[in-house]
């Protein structure tokens, strides 16, 4: 059925005196359907009832699988459909898809690059939303990387596009491949690329100290040219439209598992549409250059000092050191799933490496290193000297330990307090220091100061050997000897 426009051009052109011959020619209609509208220009056609398809059973899983992810596309769904039975082919999927979402735009036409095998790899960076773990979430990147000749591909999800992921990636992909490449093709990321005056670029020294060691040559594709690394730009989309809809992740792990089956069941077996081959099968024409015997360590990496908790910070986590570390400046080093401390190049502690933020993750060992340690500060003679004072020297002793000051030089000093203005002006002080949450020997002393002079004027006596002189006794305790005087009174008796 012709159009209203076409009708009324065939009308006209009769009423200027063409005949049914000409109009046909000009208009390009057969002869009996101009003289049909020329009779009846109201011509009515009857709908045929569709076709069934092999597609209708199916019509509202798509729909459901649409209100999950909109741009999910074709071979996903095909994907999903043989689960439950379908039998067709992708084309009927692609033209349902294409009447609901309308026509394709059109696209800027580009010419074709192919390298030799084993020359070229391109890489580059895709965003891919967030991970949530707990109440903190986590953005979440995928570093593709493509061997230009067979289409090969690897994928390397991480929380972070920094240098050093960037770099654990190539390293993580190179092995993948089992080799490297010639040279590599990287967009302007600041993490290859520092400044570009025209054809004039200044790679990242980091990134080009990484590739050294590869004997890698980088090229910078030109500002705004994505087409200058269209394989890797298309299996970024592919991964976004093929791998990516209508899945759960539970973690970064889970997401590098799901992601390296289906490069090797999905992405490197398909047959691709540009070499009319699979990737795995044409990557075996691929002779790649050997990985060096020693790799770069590209682990993150930086200084850290062991608080007094005897922990470390990183990305708003603390992870514990044996208590022996408290004040010393380690070598942290982490990648996605491990953290290790080292001292002097030797490791002190390894950890999972933990994404939710606030979060104290301990060995159970170094716990128990600190348990043993209070134990032993306990059985000291001058901290056994200083609690036998009474119940709030001992309750003093806890707190300055819980307020991480050191314990042993603030009982030293509190001893030689007692010595001073006796026992209990010490601990009338350490009364008011409790009730004012002031902990350390210098608030005593200071509260000392302030409302009593010294009760001994006369010097100590001092004894020629120095260990005679820290001997330290225990408060003698007057309720024992008079249980013995009364105990004495009864034998008497």
């Amino acid at each position: 059925m012709i159009d209203k426009r076409t009708i009324f051009e065939i009308h006209r052109l009769k009423d200027l005196g063409w005949s049914e011959r000409r109009i046909a020619r000009e208009l390009k209609l057969g002869r009996a359907t101009v003289k049909k509208y020329l009779e009846n220009p109201e011509q009515t056609v009857s709908k045929k009832p569709p076709r069934p398809s092999k597609l209708d059973p199916y019509r509202e899983l798509i729909d459901q699988f649409l209100g999950q992810d909109p741009l999910v596309g074709a071979p996903v769904i095909l994907q999903r459909l043989q689960g439950q039975g379908f039998d067709g082919k992708i084309t009927i999927i692609r033209n349902y898809l294409q009447k609901i979402r309308g026509q394709i735009k059109y696209r800027e036409p580009f010419i074709r690059f192919e390298s030799p095998p084993g020359k070229q790899m391109q890489i580059d960076w895709g965003h891919f939303g967030s991970l949530s773990y707990g109440d903190t979430r986590r953005k979440l990147y995928a570093l593709a990387v493509i061997e230009s000749y067979s289409r090969m591909s690897y994928v390397e999800f991480t929380h972070s596009q920094r240098q050093e992921a960037l770099h654990q990636g190539l390293l993580n992909a190179f092995s993948y491949f089992g080799g490297t490449p010639e040279e590599i093709v990287v967009d302007n990321m600041v993490t290859a690329v520092i400044e570009r005056q025209g054809s004039l670029i200044q790679f990242n020294e980091a990134f080009l100290d990484f590739l050294r060691v590869f004997k890698i040559s980088p090229v910078a594709c030109n500002v705004r040219s994505p087409h200058e690394k269209g394989k890797v730009e298309n299996i970024i989309k592919y991964l976004r439209y093929n791998f990516w809809p209508l899945r759960s992740f539970t973690n970064l792990t889970d997401v590098q598992r799901q992601v390296e089956h289906w490069l090797d069941n999905v992405a490197s077996v398909r047959i691709h549409q540009s070499t009319g081959e699979r990737p795995k099968d044409r990557f075996s024409k691929v002779t790649l250059r050997a990985l060096p015997a020693f790799l770069p360590d590209s682990r993150e990496t930086c200084q850290v000092l062991v608080h007094k908790d005897f922990a470390v910070r990183l990305d708003g986590n603390t992870y514990t050191t044996p208590p022996w570390c408290i004040g010393k400046k380690l070598t942290l080093k982490a990648d996605k799933t491990t953290v290790t401390i080292y001292h002097h190049q030797k490791p002190v502690a390894t950890h999972r490496r933990s994404w939710q933020r606030n979060e104290r993750v301990e060995i159970p060992s170094h716990q128990e290193q600190v348990k043993k340690m209070k134990k032993r500060l306990w059985q000291d003679k001058l901290i056994a000297a200083f609690s036998s004072l009474g119940q709030e020297a001992r309750d003093y002793l806890e707190a300055i330990a819980e307020a991480r000051q050191p314990i042993k030089k603030n009982v030293s000093r509190l001893l030689c307090l007692k010595d001073e203005y006796g026992a209990l002006s010490v601990i009338q002080a350490i009364k008011k220091a409790l009730d004012h949450k002031a902990y350390g020997a210098d608030y005593i002393e200071n509260i000392l100061y302030q409302e009593m002079t010294p009760k001994n004027h006369h010097q100590l006596v001092k004894l020629k050997d120095q260990a005679l002189n820290q001997i330290r006794l225990t408060e003698p305790s007057l309720a024992e000897y008079d249980a013995y005087i009364v105990k004495r009174r009864n034998k008497d008796d």
